[in-house]
C-alpha cells in the first residue's frame, strides 16, 4: 500500500486558531498497479506542548485494513505540512 498523493485540498474556515480542518482526495495504490481515489477529511491540531496531532477520517469505504492506511495518510499529511504545501 502506498499513498501516491493528496490533491484538491481545501481548508475549512474555523475560528479556532490552533485547529486546521481540511478535505481532499487521496490517491492510493492499494495493490500493485491498482490505484483508487477516496475523499478524506483531516485535521491538524497544535497541542499546548507544541506537538501536532493529525486526525484522518475516510469519507468513503476502502477495501483495505484501516490502521496501516490511516498511518500512511498521516505521514503524507505531515510531509505536506512540513513542506508548506497545505493551503492557508
Amino acid at each position: 500500500m502506498k499513498v501516491l498523493g493528496i490533491k484538491n485540498i481545501i481548508r475549512k474556515d474555523v475560528p479556532i486558531y490552533y485547529r486546521m480542518f481540511f478535505s481532499g482526495c487521496a490517491c492510493l495504490e492499494l495493490v500493485a498497479n491498482n490505484s483508487v481515489e477516496r475523499q478524506i477529511d483531516f485535521s491538524i491540531e497544535i497541542k499546548p506542548t507544541g506537538l501536532k496531532e493529525i486526525l484522518v477520517v475516510l469519507a468513503e469505504p476502502v477495501d483495505y485494513p484501516l490502521v496501516p492506511l490511516i498511518r500512511a495518510l498521516k505521514v503524507a499529511i505531515e510531509d505536506l505540512d512540513k513542506n508548506g504545501n497545505l493551503p492557508f
